[in-house]
């Protein structure tokens, strides 16, 4: 038995609204947004009185979805440091393919005050890329194909 295929990526955030505009400027999709509570939800999170609300998006392909997660309760718990360097363990980064990085960073730089990481650098002849910090601390990469 194998996969079948990568379903979501979760991200859990304090400030829904601003997380999910942050994604639909980039370009994804708003697939749905809803509460979530109810002992079905507690037994699979393994948290007690569990009440988060949530919103799917995915990319234009349809392929790739992330779920944004606001907890009220629980709260969430942060993590230190806050803005944690790409080198930390766990996960660090979602990687997005884009049209035009350029316009894609002044644009989030704009709208939603997106830092870069490092760079736009030139992967040989193959890909221009970068990391962007955005709302929460947020750490997207960009990957523009060259060619």
């Amino acid at each position: 038995m194998a996969i079948q295929r990568m379903d979501n990526v979760l991200i859990v955030v304090e400030d829904l609204d601003a997380v999910l505009s942050f994604f639909v400027e980039l370009g994804m999709e708003l697939e749905g947004r809803r509460p979530l509570e109810g002992r079905w939800v507690d037994r699979v999170v393994g948290i007690d009185g569990c009440r988060e609300d949530i919103a799917v998006l995915r990319t234009p392909d349809g392929h790739g979805k992330i779920e944004l997660a606001k907890f009220h309760t629980p709260k969430a718990i942060s993590p230190e440091p806050r803005d944690a360097p790409v080198n930390t363990l766990g996960l660090r980064r979602v990687m997005f393919a884009v049209d035009d990085i350029d316009a894609t960073v002044a644009r989030l730089r704009a709208s939603h005050g997106a830092e870069l990481v490092g760079e736009v650098v030139r992967y040989e002849d193959v890909y221009l890329l970068c990391y962007l910090r955005g709302p929460e601390g947020i750490v997207v990469g960009l990957a523009e194909e060259l060619g």
